[in-house]
């Protein structure tokens, strides 16, 4: 059972005379505003597996109110768990129950509940807001775009094949378990000797060598994927046996199974056949394999997704696209206008983008729905006068588009932007908007006339 609001906790808050104490009080006051949240908070929390007896919980406004929390501090679960119990202000802006601190666990489980559209939806309330405060008006726009990567390490095809083995070992002996008193689960652990050609492959000499390395690591993890398949075709016969811990086991190991394949085939691919592999072709990863391999420019590889991000004056993230794959930026400027427009029910009356979004094409068609002025950073055999009305429009809109660079960069350093550390493709658009939630409410706190 769980309550929307928190019951009578607003007598007890204090701040502290502190910048972030002020900023927190203001923050919770506009939070106080708009409780139709919570009931959206409320959606993404019920679970039929719950039923509504024993103790309440956390309430749905405490649980928004850690979560910003968390990334306004870029705080861990555990750490998060701490100053809820130590800090007197943490108190007052979470609205707990007096006396009463949730463990770490309990927070993650609340908070990770809040789905990507619930934050988006969040964002476009405090937006709103900021609108009817004359703080944004959305009639200027910069748009740009960055990278947040994925919680994993740098993959090569020889860490990914000795993931595979790590990976098929800890299914084989999660079988034995499940199997456990009924059959046995006949296999051998091969991680040591995966191990061992990973680091001959690393730090061997000679590209042969390596090779002959890459062949016998190749025949080790499928070696281990026969095992597996064999385990499978003992323990399906005598399915009714194992109850559900075998469906859940079985449901993994569909899972896994393609991705290990696809990690055998490429590496086949590349290192014993030569073959170029496409980026849209390979994997980087078996427990993120939502994650993308991303260059801009000359730049070095980044892994994980591409974010097109939209500012206005006033420094406040309009909009935020998690993209597929890593579509050019020419591309994607008529859809973030489009969404702008969408958004606010008109179009801006100036935007600047940075110079890969430049194309004539952009140009006429940003033009004709009716933005007057519409500047790229690099001209790109533009002509000033059809982008801007005067040299001196273009100038400032070109400097005015430098701007979101600072406003990634605080995302990216204050509020954890520079790398994702949930896990799933759906949590990764829940993390990356909590924490444009977490920047912008944080602003507007700022900037709102007293």
């Amino acid at each position: 059972m769980r309550q929307k609001r928190t019951v009578q906790s607003s007598i007890f808050e204090r701040y502290v005379e502190h910048e972030i104490g002020s900023e927190l009080q203001a923050m919770s006051a506009w939070l106080d505003d708009h409780p139709e949240m919570f009931e959206w908070i409320a959606t993404d929390l019920e679970s039929p597996a719950v039923r509504a007896t024993g103790r309440l919980g956390l309430s749905c406004e405490s649980v928004l109110r850690c979560a910003v929390l968390k990334q306004y501090r870029q705080l861990s679960y555990e750490d998060l768990a701490f100053c809820l119990l130590d800090s007197v202000c943490c108190q007052s802006f979470a609205r707990l129950s007096t006396g009463w601190v949730p463990k770490k666990s309990a927070l993650q489980a609340a908070i990770s509940a809040i789905s990507a559209a619930t934050w988006e939806r969040i964002n476009q309330c405090l937006l709103r807001s900021a609108q009817k405060s004359k703080v944004e008006g959305g009639q200027m726009l910069r748009i740009d775009s960055t990278v947040t990567a994925s919680a994993i390490h740098k993959p090569t095809d020889s860490s990914l094949l000795r993931d595979c083995v790590r990976l098929i070992t800890r299914l084989l002996g999660e079988a034995d378990e499940v199997a456990d008193g009924v059959v046995s689960v006949p296999y051998c652990n091969h991680q040591r000797a995966a191990k061992k050609r990973v680091q001959a492959i690393q730090f061997g000499r000679g590209a042969a060598k390596r090779k002959r390395s890459y062949r016998e690591l190749l025949e080790i993890t499928q070696r281990s994927l026969g095992y597996l398949d064999r385990a499978v075709g003992i323990l399906h016969p005598i399915r009714s046996q194992l109850g559900s811990d075998f469906d859940r086991w079985l449901s993994r190991v569909a899972h896994f199974k393609p991705l290990i394949e696809r990690v055998l085939d490429q590496t086949r691919r590349r290192i014993i056949e030569g073959e170029k592999v496409s980026s849209e072709d390979k994997i980087v990863s078996l427990f993120e394999d939502h994650t993308d391999i991303i260059v801009k420019g000359s730049r070095d590889v980044q892994y994980g997704h591409k974010l097109n991000l939209c500012s206005g004056r006033s420094g406040l993230i309009l909009d935020a696209v998690i993209e597929e794959g890593n579509p050019g930026d020419a591309d994607r400027l008529l859809p973030m206008l489009d969404r702008h427009i969408a958004h606010y029910g008109r179009a801006p009356r100036q935007m600047a983008a940075d110079g890969g979004y430049a194309s004539i094409q952009n140009l006429k068609q940003a033009k004709a729905r009716q933005v007057s002025d519409v500047v790229f950073h690099k001209k790109r055999g533009l002509q000033i006068e059809a982008m801007a009305r005067s040299r001196w429009v273009y100038r400032k809109l070109r400097n005015f588009r430098a701007g979101i660079e600072a406003g990634i960069s605080c995302l990216k350093r204050a509020y954890g932007l520079d790398r994702c550390t949930w896990k799933g493709l759906d949590r990764f658009k829940a993390y990356v908007w909590s924490s444009v939630v977490a920047h912008n409410l944080a602003l507007f706190a700022r900037l709102k006339p007293s």
